[in-house]
């Protein structure tokens, strides 16, 4: 089976990524796999996911994983006949993954917390070898600001930014949006 195109969108909060992303996987026809990693666990992440889903066309399918996404996505039935797969977000499979450990992730718990989200991301990119459509993730950028003054968030800044590198590297294109712009930062090559 031929894999298709990897994209990733970085960018900060509200800089229009999930916009941007749905646009191009609309781009890639009507069979589209919207992947929800979020969790309504309080009434502003409720209000959030309902936006979201508003935005999205009727046609497209969304699988709720916020853990697992790799096998969530091999196990669903229709992931391998979609023309995009739209994963948003990585940001909060991140934080999934470290926060399955347990309560908190203390500085001395760091690396077992980057080898939850390496297992994730191992996962997500063996998925996509597999299926053919478009595969598009959103993911922050978190590197730009201040330090964490606390160790759970730092070990957060660190996994997620080691997440980023990792599929930066795999993808074929990196786009970073900036106030509503998309810039290239990593093109696929000419056919």
């Amino acid at each position: 089976m031929t894999e298709g195109e990897l994209i990733l969108i970085l960018g900060g909060a509200r800089s229009g990524k999930s916009r941007h992303a749905e646009a191009l996987a609309a781009q890639a026809g009507r069979r589209v796999l919207y992947v929800a990693t979020a969790e309504a666990g309080d009434d502003e992440m409720r209000a959030r996911i309902t936006a979201h889903r508003a935005r999205r066309p009727p046609e497209w399918e969304t699988l709720e994983a916020p853990l697992d996404v790799g096998a969530a996505l091999l196990a669903h039935p229709t992931a391998a006949r979609a023309d995009a797969i739209l994963l948003d977000c990585l940001t909060l499979l991140v934080s999934n993954a470290i926060l399955a450990g347990g309560e908190g992730t203390p500085e001395p718990e760091a690396d077992a917390a980057w080898q939850r989200v390496q297992a994730e991301i191992e996962a997500l990119l063996a998925a996509h070898r597999r299926l053919p459509g478009r595969f598009i993730i959103v993911s922050n950028e978190v590197g730009m600001g201040l330090v964490p003054p606390y160790p759970v968030g730092r070990t957060y800044r660190d996994c997620l930014g080691r997440a980023n590198q990792v599929l930066a590297r795999a993808a074929d294109r990196v786009i970073l949006m900036i106030a509503g712009l998309p810039m290239e930062l990593k093109a696929a090559p000419p056919a």
